[in-house]
């Protein structure tokens, strides 16, 4: 496994930073951006769906991201309506545990969510992440367009050619169909409990690298 010390190839790179034409226009006369660049305008707002592990970590990382308004940990892709943590801990009922992120492609596109995604977690492991282990910990993104497919689908495939990990990817690229919401104390977990010992031995030494990498991409510290 490569993160966040791993040289990027030059493939990479140009994919990653010749996204600018995913971003949309905006109504310059209708849009009110907060200090951030955020618009306030909910119209503009596009939503992205991504699982990398237990939620808590994921959360704690885009919440964290410029241009991400909102960020909520819930339960993706099963066949089981309204499934509870505990029946989700099981296996059994298909979900994943995810984040589901809305943003503003004006301040930031998908496709540097993406570079975000990969970059902060193992997608070489099947249905595993460090000590979590399980089909709701699988590395996934749920599309909810053609265009967030098609890019999700190439970046993945450009990413296993250019040998940044050792390992394929096994990251399942899947069409949106479901979110539930996780229940109330999972949100803002990691802000709510950093002295928790998950939060102090796995979520924080991930943040920290994170915002070391993407310090570019970081929200004011006075609006996380």
């Amino acid at each position: 496994m490569k993160k966040f010390g791993f040289i990027i190839p030059i493939v990479f790179i140009y994919f990653f930073t010749s996204s600018g034409c995913d971003r949309r226009e905006t109504n310059a006369h209708s849009e009110k951006r907060t200090e951030s660049g955020v618009t306030n305008n909910m119209d503009s707002l596009q939503t992205a769906t991504f699982g990398s592990g237990c939620f808590w970590c994921t959360e704690a990382i885009f919440e964290r991201v410029n241009g991400v308004v909102k960020v909520e940990s819930g339960y993706s892709g099963g066949t089981v309506e309204k499934p509870t943590y505990q029946e989700v801990c099981t296996g059994t009922t298909g979900h994943a545990e995810v984040t589901q992120i809305t943003y503003d492609p004006s301040v930031i596109s998908f496709d540097e969510l993406l570079e975000i995604f990969w970059k902060t977690h193992d997608p070489t492991t099947l249905n595993k992440q460090g000590n979590d282990v399980g089909t709701q910990y699988r590395s996934v993104i749920f599309y909810h367009n053609e265009n967030q497919k098609e890019l999700a689908e190439k970046y993945k495939s450009e990413l296993d050619k250019s040998g940044a990990w050792d390992n394929p990817i096994v990251t399942e690229i899947s069409p949106f169909k479901n979110f539930y919401s996780a229940e109330g104390y999972h949100q803002d977990y990691y802000e709510n409990n950093p002295n928790q010992g998950y939060c102090a031995f796995v979520i924080a030494p991930k943040v920290e690298k994170f915002e070391k990498v993407f310090k570019d991409k970081l929200k004011n510290k006075s609006e996380k």
